[in-house]
């Protein structure tokens, strides 16, 4: 079964971080957090963000990028940014994907990108935008990778409570 790896590096905003952890628990895609960050996790404003799912979060943490890499050395890693010359949903996501997201006030460090430039991703928008919110573009491109994948193992049939259809 492929399974979907979130990457927020160095992260700023808790509430952002929160709405992404529910995203993951929602989705079953695992979240890495890369410090140094700018909240705690203890943080109320992360929890209330994720809201009552936090039981069913995958989340690791990691002291720098040298140290996620050297743990994840063979993963299948996207750079989502607003400098990437290619659409996020032109890509096609293989096993073990990885999708990085940077900082809500910086980004990803170009050198990262400038050494990724085949798996820079960016999502289009107007010229005068400068960026989606950093949860909203999370959402956004890990439900491409799922339907790209065929939703696996989600629930993709709902049912009314009160009538049959």
């Amino acid at each position: 079964m492929s399974k979907l790896n979130i990457v927020l590096v160095e992260p700023q905003i808790p509430q952002n971080t929160g709405n992404i952890a529910r995203t993951c628990a929602a989705t079953g895609a695992s979240l890495h957090l890369i410090r140094p960050m700018g909240f705690t996790v203890d943080d109320k404003k992360l929890k209330r963000a994720g809201l009552d799912y936090w039981y069913l979060l995958d989340i690791t943490y990691y002291d720098g990028l040298e140290d996620f890499y050297s743990k994840h050395p063979d993963g299948n890693f996207f750079y989502l940014t607003t400098k990437g010359k290619k659409i996020y949903s032109d890509a096609s996501f293989p096993e073990n994907t990885y999708l990085f997201f940077g900082r809500e006030d910086a980004g990803l460090p170009e050198a990262l990108l400038k050494e990724n430039p085949e798996t820079s991703l960016r999502v289009p928008m107007i010229s005068e935008a400068r960026s989606l919110n950093l949860s909203n573009t999370v959402a956004l491109v890990t439900y491409e990778v799922l339907r790209q994948w065929g939703f696996p193992e989600l629930l993709c049939e709902g049912k009314l409570t009160k009538f049959v259809w």
